[in-house]
């Protein structure tokens, strides 16, 4: 009998142990910003100024998160989405992004927009351990886990695109006499530094002129005209949208016709290419890491009729030939997976953890071939890109999906 009791209260013993074990196991973890029922994402955009262009990036993670909610939410929490205008001016990204987390207090701050407002609000971010995640901007300098912890890209790097624009320079025209036209921040001076590694010891003798621009001036024709002066083959324009369409416009009104390639943040055919006139645009070059949401090719696309569904329901009547809409969807779907295989530990610390685990990963609008992938020593998510050339009303791809290789800072 003794042995009996002796057994009953062991096996109880267990139990409770067991038990006691699975609930620490289960125990919800949470920082501010998140809870049983809502996790808070902060974000901001130039909904206004002169980057007031990429303001439909913000719209469509707002709209993609209302689709999440509609779906029961991330593990069955809501997302409350909260976003605020910037103007593309640093003082202003700082004073929104500090009402984010000292009013709205959210867990984490998505894909803010902008090298400038970036580096404006970086410090502060990482200071108060608060993810700066998947920031919309290609700036080498997001790919530093050592220094800046809290803070990881998205898109490929500047860059890496602007490695593999010289590269392709040095194979297909080796004798180009090259222009640069950049805008005069860490935006344009990324690509500068891009091209200049990509030409390697070409450099010197490829590069006929490097010009530069001011994001606060309203037109850049008179730059255009100087850099027509030079007499290049090739111009490359290191410019955000607005610029990059009135690049395009310029060269063609001066009835001149170099060889253009252009950021893949100005491919946008609906923002840039049809402003500039499509008459005018056929030819440019660029590359590309995302599907084009105009092009018939990806009609059958699986990942692309989850698109359209969303956009058709969700932002009915907005302009699919914009690649922003492509942008903020894809950005979207990667903070819900990372948000995802977070669990219930919903502390900043695993977000970053997490975002920093993610493995060939394949949101529905990147390009076959091109995946995402992140480590703890490697913080830029995306590495590849493919060339494409502007014809008719859109672009087309050719060549092989080719890497950059800019290593972490």
């Amino acid at each position: 009998m003794l042995s009996v009791l002796r057994i009953a209260a062991v096996s109880a013993a267990v139990a409770a142990f067991a038990a006691s074990s699975t609930a620490a196991f289960a125990q919800k973890k949470y920082d501010t910003g998140a809870s049983d029922t809502e996790i808070k994402i902060g974000n901001i955009m130039p909904y206004s100024g002169p980057a007031s262009a990429y303001g439909v990036i913000g719209k469509t993670e707002e709209a993609y998160f209302k689709m999440i909610n509609d779906q029961g939410g991330i593990n069955g929490r809501k997302v409350k989405y909260i976003s605020y205008d910037d103007a593309y001016s640093p003082p202003k990204a700082v004073e929104q992004v500090r009402k984010l987390v000292e009013s709205d207090e959210v867990l984490v701050v998505f894909n803010p927009l902008g090298t400038p407002s970036n580096t404006a609000i970086q410090k502060y971010l990482n200071s108060k351990k608060i993810p700066q995640l998947f920031v919309a901007t290609g700036a080498t300098k997001w790919n530093d886990p050592k220094n800046f912890p809290w803070t990881i890209g998205w898109q490929p790097s500047y860059q890496s695109e602007a490695q593999i624009y010289a590269k392709w320079l040095t194979k297909e025209k080796p004798d180009a006499k090259v222009a640069i036209l950049y805008q005069n921040d860490d935006f344009g001076k990324d690509y500068l530094k891009g091209t200049k590694d990509g030409f390697g010891a070409k450099a010197a003798s490829s590069i006929i002129m490097e010009e530069s621009y001011e994001v606060s001036e309203p037109s850049i024709d008179g730059h255009i005209v100087k850099i027509k002066a030079a007499n290049p083959d090739v111009l490359l324009i290191y410019t955000t949208p607005k610029f990059g369409a009135q690049t395009i416009k310029k060269t063609a009104e001066l009835g001149w016709k170099p060889l253009q390639i252009i950021t893949n943040v100005s491919i946008s055919v609906g923002s840039v290419m049809q402003p500039a006139g499509f008459e005018n645009a056929q030819g440019v070059l660029s590359a590309a890491y995302a599907k084009d949401g105009s092009d018939p090719q990806w009609a059958n696309d699986p990942g692309m009729k989850k698109w359209n569904a969303f956009l058709d329901k969700y932002m009915p009547g907005v302009d699919k030939t914009d690649n922003g809409v492509v942008y903020g969807y894809g950005a979207a779907q990667t903070l819900a997976k990372v948000l995802e295989m977070c669990g219930d530990d919903l502390t900043r610390a695993n977000v970053m953890k997490q975002a920093a685990s993610l493995k060939d990963f394949t949101p529905d609008t990147l390009l076959p071939g091109v995946k995402i992938n992140t480590s703890a020593t490697d913080f830029a998510p995306i590495a590849q890109l493919q060339m494409q050339r502007f014809k008719g009303q859109k672009w087309e791809l050719f060549g092989e999906t080719i890497s950059g290789d800019v290593p972490a800072e």
